[in-house]
């Protein structure tokens, strides 16, 4: 687990330098359709530095997330099928296409506020020709939901809070990283949970 806290430590490095916003738009532009490591952690960072700022941060990190999910989405469309099953399992394409079946661009919404990998639900969308405003419209609600929920926190306490944050930020930091590996985790299990139901039908 130290790997973890490092990469976390590296991400937040940016947080001191003059960087730091165009820095977190990066990175959550790309954890939306390829990149592994979630913006929360240089969001947190960043909101910790400057709380008076925390609510402009959240909006850096929704609007380049949701264009991150578009440029997935895109990848969909233009990679079809045969990328997808080059990068993910036919039993996560086909719990995904379960959950798309079952509750439309809301899965993605669902993807976008939990651990769950929101790039696998952005590039599956383009893959199944989900409505595309609706898909973005999903993206805003939820990936908006998420980062704004964490600068409202930062912006209400400011200090009280940015204290607390640098004493545990390592900590911090690794239980994101946790959640991110048990969203994989969940996927994987829920998808061989899937693929073994359908072969006992």
């Amino acid at each position: 687990m130290e790997w973890i806290k490092d990469m976390a430590q590296w991400v937040a490095h940016f947080a001191q330098t003059p960087y730091g916003a165009w820095a977190l738009f990066g990175l959550a532009f790309a954890e939306s359709s390829f990149f592994p490591i979630p913006p929360d952690v240089l969001l947190m960072a960043l909101c910790a530095v400057k709380p008076e700022y925390s609510l402009w941060f959240a909006t850096i990190c929704t609007v380049a997330s949701v264009l991150g999910g578009m440029f997935g989405y895109f990848i969909g469309i233009k990679g079809g099928r045969p990328l997808m099953y080059r990068w993910f399992s036919t039993e996560k394409i086909k719990l995904v296409e379960g959950y798309y079946q079952r509750y439309d661009v809301w899965a993605v919404g669902a993807a976008g506020l939990t651990p769950l990998p929101y790039k696998i639900f952005t590039i599956t969308a383009g893959v199944f020709a989900l409505n595309f405003p609706r898909f973005v419209l999903a993206s805003v609600l939820s990936r908006g939901a998420r980062f704004y929920a964490l600068g409202l926190i930062f912006w209400f306490f400011g200090p009280a809070i940015q204290t607390w944050v640098k004493q545990y930020f390592g900590w911090i930091a690794l239980a994101f990283f946790v959640c991110l590996v048990g969203g994989f985790w969940a996927v994987k299990h829920l998808s061989g949970r899937a693929a073994g139901s359908g072969d006992s039908q």
